[in-house]
């Protein structure tokens, strides 16, 4: 076999290797959570933040006149409304119905009915009023649109919804679930890298001034600013180390011997970041996302696959 054939199967391999549905249950469970505490979050602001006649400082009509210009394809509430109004449907109507709907996918995902049609329509319509409302979302609505659309795409039902219990359906290809969940990999690690590279350009994280501003800036002031005071020795300390952390991820969460610290890590970080800046969402989305990604190769979780599947093999 020539060296270019040898490098060919390698990265077939790397892809399309034999993985169980463990990760993809994480990715389903969290994701579902996540959509209906979103939608819980926007129950007294959905018609308020939405509806062409309400009392907001930007319209929705505004930001999807914006949107049009940079891209006429992407679906915002609009579409529904528009959708609604040709039946005859009030706009008020349309809007409270869509977050109805969203709720019940979520809660679809959640329990594991219909886990591909709930799939889509949770990427859908978050993705509609993510758009709709693109002046007051912030990381968490990317971080859930991307989540979402891996999860669409996925060889969904896994092993522990209630559509395999009771339609008994044919387990899915264990090749394409280790390949979504090979390229979720690769995302996180690039997303991590990136943000850890441009944190380490600046001077501001090395001298802990951005983790100032961070925790004092409002509404994500939680933390009184007379005990930040008291701290102020260690943000150095802490922003060096959160540097240091999404710059080594795309290295030691794929390496046996540290990736059960580095995830560790990661997600204390993130758990820092919902408690001490209110960020909740935010930290559950990206928790959610590095676990289904890799903890199911550390000890967190004990490995389980299905039976006649061998374990996918480690990077050492």
């Amino acid at each position: 076999m020539s060296r270019r054939s040898r490098r060919w199967e390698t990265l077939i391999d790397f892809f399309f290797y034999k993985e169980s549905h463990q990760w993809l249950a994480i990715l389903r469970i969290g994701l579902g959570v996540l959509v209906v505490l979103y939608a819980l979050s926007l129950l007294n602001d959905w018609n308020y933040l939405f509806a062409t006649s309400g009392e907001a400082v930007v319209t929705r009509d505004f930001a999807e006149a914006l949107l049009f210009l940079q891209a006429r394809f992407v679906p915002t509430l609009g579409w529904l409304v528009r959708a609604g109004e040709s039946l005859g449907l009030r706009e008020g109507l349309v809007l409270s119905a869509s977050w109805v709907c969203l709720i019940g996918v979520g809660i679809g995902l959640l329990l594991g009915v219909f886990c591909r049609v709930s799939a889509i329509a949770a990427w859908f319509l978050h993705l509609c009023a993510t758009k709709s409302g693109a002046f007051v979302t912030y990381g968490v609505d990317d971080f859930m649109t991307i989540g979402l659309f891996y999860l669409m795409l996925s060889p969904l039902p896994d092993r522990y919804t209630f559509d395999r219990w009771l339609r008994r359906t044919t387990p899915k290809s264990f090749l394409t679930l280790g390949f979504f969940r090979r390229v979720l990999q690769l995302h996180l690690s690039l997303i991590y890298f990136f943000s850890g590279l441009t944190k380490c350009l600046g001077s501001d994280w090395w001298n802990g001034l951005n983790l100032w501003r961070a925790l004092t800036r409002p509404p994500f002031n939680v933390i009184p600013a007379e005990l930040l005071v008291r701290w102020k020795l260690i943000f150095p300390i802490v922003g060096i180390a959160i540097c240091l952390i999404e710059i080594g991820y795309p290295v030691f969460i794929w390496l046996k011997k540290t990736r059960s610290f580095w995830l560790i890590a990661v997600l204390l970080m993130h758990a820092a970041i919902g408690v001490m800046m209110g960020m909740y969402l935010f930290a559950l989305v990206m928790i959610v996302l590095n676990l289904a990604a890799f903890a199911p190769d550390s000890f967190l979780f004990r490995k389980r696959c299905e039976p006649g599947v061998p374990i996918p093999s480690e990077i050492d």
